[in-house]
């Protein structure tokens, strides 16, 4: 797909991507990837920035990727990795949790819980106004996001009452800038009082348009197979944070170890309840491991 392909296809792209998103109901870290961007908050808890989510880039078909990753604390350390279950492979903690919950205890199922999947997207988009880093504005980045906005996005694809229009939030020139309205609530990160604004093009200029859209990431090289480990060594690393030689049905109550699940900075981005927002604080329990 071309510029001009881009251009002519702008509302039919609606269809395909709510489709997509119907559907659905990155390998790096975020942690020194000065590509990827994130609200800064300040000593309250609080954020604001306004973005723009950008269009799929050339060669790929979808606005976003998603990845699933694990993170939780063991007899051996922190098990911080994306999961091969992102590329429809098999992963070594998917199928340990699947025998944990199969074997019907409450302390098995407790402990799937804990090792359980975590999902967030990848966009490309565009700083509009960051006043906590203002040199960011006017500059692509890429943007790591849970199910919060996602839903969100999804909303605005598509509406619950008959009077409102669907918009594609991601379209350069009839789509919306998102405003990133964060705080802490109860402890955790929330993003409810975050909102689309209202229909728009980013730039009034053909040549300008195109020429950010040019400057995109390539989201696919971020779920490269290249960019995960093979099942042998997420095996090997897996066992060595359980502490198991090998991964076996666990067919017991007392065969079971409950391992005691992670304790999250509440001032990471975290929003457990809702099963999102904390690849933060992964990352920098990542980094600790790794430099420890």
């Amino acid at each position: 797909m071309n510029f001009q392909q881009l251009k002519q296809d702008s509302q039919s792209q609606i269809e395909s991507i709510s489709q997509a998103l119907a559907d659905t109901q990155v390998k790096k870290d975020s942690w020194g990837d000065d590509r990827i961007w994130k609200c800064e908050r300040d000593k309250a808890g609080n954020g604001y920035a306004v973005i723009r989510l950008l269009p799929p880039s050339e060669g790929e078909d979808l606005p976003w990727v998603r990845i699933f990753s694990h993170g939780f604390q063991g007899k051996g350390g922190w098990y911080i990795e994306n999961s091969l279950t992102t590329l429809n492979h098999d992963d070594p903690v998917s199928e340990f949790n699947r025998e944990l919950w199969n074997n019907g205890t409450e302390s098995g199922k407790a402990q799937a819980r804990d090792q359980k999947r975590r999902l967030n997207y990848y966009s490309n988009i565009l700083v509009l106004q960051d006043p906590a880093n203002p040199e960011n504005e006017g500059r692509v980045h890429l943007y790591k996001y849970g199910k919060k906005i996602f839903d969100k996005i999804n909303d605005l694809m598509n509406p619950e009452y008959p009077d409102e229009t669907p918009i594609n939030p991601f379209d350069l020139w009839k789509g919306a800038d998102f405003k990133l309205k964060v705080r802490l609530l109860d402890g955790y990160v929330n993003y409810d009082k975050s909102e689309f604004d209202t229909s728009r093009a980013i730039y009034d200029s053909d040549a300008e348009l195109e020429k950010l859209w040019q400057s995109q990431y390539k989201l696919n090289e971020l779920i490269a197979p290249d960019q995960f480990k093979s099942y042998d060594d997420l095996k090997t690393k897996f066992n060595r944070v359980l502490g198991l030689e090998t991964i076996e049905p666990v067919q017991t109550e007392s065969q079971i170890t409950t391992l005691e699940a992670p304790t999250f900075n509440t001032a990471e981005e975290t929003e457990l309840p809702s099963g999102g927002e904390d690849e933060d604080t992964l990352s920098y329990f990542k980094k600790l491991a790794e430099t420890g």
